[in-house]
């Protein structure tokens, strides 16, 4: 199968030879056509978002919640390991939900394992050792499409029962033709022929940032444009929390930070400025979800009539 990822695009013949200047406009230019070839690719990726965001809020037959499991190899693994690991810090997303899963493993102290990125079997045998189950949900990435671990992940995660989306740049691939979601971002040639952590890395970067931004909003972890549940773990990060819950509540900076240190988080100050006690606030959060704009209207008294 041919792949627009692999091709050798014409007009950059004698590249090595051309000015750093030349070469950084053709560079730049490059960045710009994958960012384009995202647009069509826009509502795919909101219907994935709405159908993740339905999966994970759900509790599955075992009493538990699913999982965000990520997949891929090579540079496309490191984008999804870039993505999955901020949404700890970023939106509180425990540990214990995110799954990792890239080809020749997790140890990368050697780099990455060019190879393993061909053995289909792998990839089903480690989504079968992680448990891959009808609660998850699984997202393959492979610039070209064809990256047979991760297109083994995504078929054993499927028949599985999991919600799959899958991220490539060549239209017909086996990734995109495994998955529920495809998400197609058709950058083409690149620059440099075959070096997909340009164009298509920046295609995958930018769709992952979407995807799990859409889905951490959905699930209850923004209020308005506030990341509300970033984990303060740092002084800029506290300062932050403080100016959240203070514009949120409507109280001055010294009152939120009062709140936000009895508290320990900018959901439960916020309630606590309320007038709700700890157990209230408990109460509150699990009976929402954990979401801050419906916990806050069933705290407001009913008005009598």
């Amino acid at each position: 199968m041919a792949s627009g990822t692999e091709d050798a695009a014409n007009r950059y013949g004698r590249l090595d030879v051309w000015p750093a200047a030349e070469l950084m406009t053709a560079l730049w230019e490059g960045q710009t056509r994958a960012l384009a070839a995202c647009v069509p690719a826009l509502p795919a990726v909101a219907a994935a978002v709405e159908a993740a965001a339905g999966r994970l809020s759900g509790v599955s037959m075992s009493g538990g919640q699913g999982r965000l499991v990520y997949a891929g190899a090579g540079s496309s693994a490191m984008v999804a390991a870039l993505d999955g690991m901020d949404l700890g810090p970023t939106f509180d997303w425990p540990a214990e939900r995110l799954v990792l899963l890239i080809a020749g493993g997790l140890d990368l102290s050697r780099g990455l394992a060019g190879a393993a990125e061909d053995d289909e079997g792998a990839g089903r045998a480690d989504a079968g050792r992680v448990g891959i189950s009808a609660a998850d949900v699984v997202v393959g990435l492979s610039a070209s499409g064809a990256s047979a671990y991760t297109v083994g992940v995504l078929r054993a995660a499927r028949e599985a029962g999991a919600l799959t989306m899958g991220i490539a740049s060549s239209a017909g691939s086996p990734l995109l033709e495994a998955v529920e979601h495809p998400v197609l971002t058709a950058t083409g040639a690149e620059v440099i022929a075959g070096s997909t952590r340009l164009g298509a890395g920046t295609a995958q970067k930018v769709v992952l940032n979407l995807f799990s931004t859409g889905v951490m909003t959905a699930l209850g972890n923004v209020y308005d444009n506030l990341m509300i549940n970033v984990r303060p773990e740092n002084a800029k990060l506290r300062r932050r929390c403080t100016a959240m819950v203070a514009r949120i509540a409507g109280v001055d900076e010294d009152a939120a930070g009062t709140a936000l240190e009895r508290h320990g988080d900018v959901r439960r100050a916020v309630l606590g400025l309320a007038g709700l006690d700890g157990a209230d606030i408990d109460r509150l959060l699990t009976e929402t979800g954990g979401n801050l704009r419906r916990a806050m209207e069933r705290a407001r008294p009913t008005p009598r009539k």
